[in-house]
């Protein structure tokens, strides 16, 4: 009993820094949440294959209403491109979906590694371009669909295969390839997870299915009770974490999403 009250707390605690990151951030908040799923579950008893999977799974899951909540704030605020955020979003969909059928017939390590890798260079180069000023905010934003619609396919593919909901690798890619100012590129960011998000879940949903060894309460690598558990804190901070986004200038937002990002691609790893 006392470890599953335990549990609980663990869960709940990481719903709050969950729903704050993704309100401030544009991100889905799976560098929190995965570890912690991961961890959990593993200590039930799980293999660390079954686990890894689960934890991607059940993560997605709670991105989708948490990312939901977040990007109702910006949209109130008017920092959400809907013509970006669904172009971007319905690609990511279907590319997530394709993303998480290979996650299911691959090793989670050598994927973990490759998308270390991947956020480590997109920080730099957000790094690079706020220290030495590479592109600047110019006029109205790009929204050239043409190009988002590919981008938003293989940020999919990534989010399927990482459960990553795809912040990570949007929002630079708005404010450096496309000239969308910080706070506009984390509401569209997190208006276009929605659909990713989506499309991550049914896809763990229907590979999973039947699989052994699964936790009780689960739909394919889908959990319930820890969903649950997780989004009830992680919806309601959402919103809190909108507010603080506007709150905050754009440059010093800039350098909190780059040091996250570093963070992320060094959990990957492993190094840290």
């Amino acid at each position: 009993m006392q470890s599953y009250l335990s549990y609980l707390l663990i869960l709940l605690a990481t719903g709050v820094g969950v729903g704050f990151a993704t309100g401030l951030l544009g991100v889905g908040g799976a560098f929190i949440t995965v570890p912690v799923i991961y961890w959990l579950v593993a200590d039930m008893g799980v293999s660390p294959d079954m686990a890894i999977k689960i934890a991607f799974g059940t993560n997605l899951l709670v991105i989708l209403p948490t990312v939901i909540s977040g990007a109702l704030g910006h949209n109130r605020r008017g920092a959400v491109r809907w013509k970006v955020a669904l172009g971007l979003g319905l690609c990511g969909l279907a590319g997530a979906l394709v993303g998480a059928t290979l996650a299911a017939h691959l090793p989670g390590e050598a994927l973990k590694i490759v998308f270390g890798g991947l956020v480590l260079a997109a920080a730099l180069w957000m790094g690079l371009e706020a220290t030495l000023n590479l592109t600047r905010e110019r006029g109205e934003p790009r929204e050239n669909l043409l190009l988002l619609a590919p981008c938003g396919f293989a940020i999919g593919v990534l989010s399927g295969l990482t459960s990553l909901g795809g912040g990570l690798m949007i929002v630079p890619m708005l404010v450096l390839a496309f000239a969308f100012p910080m706070h506009i590129a984390v509401g569209t960011s997190a208006a276009s997870i929605i659909f990713i998000s989506l499309g991550g879940v049914i896809g763990y949903i229907v590979n999973g299915l039947g699989m052994p060894a699964l936790l009780p309460y689960s739909l394919g690598y889908v959990n319930l009770p820890i969903w649950l558990c997780l989004a009830a804190t992680s919806i309601p901070m959402a919103q809190l974490g909108a507010k603080a986004s506007h709150a905050l200038p754009a440059k010093q937002l800039r350098y909190v999403f780059i040091a996250i990002m570093v963070y992320v691609g060094l959990k990957m790893l492993g190094v840290v």
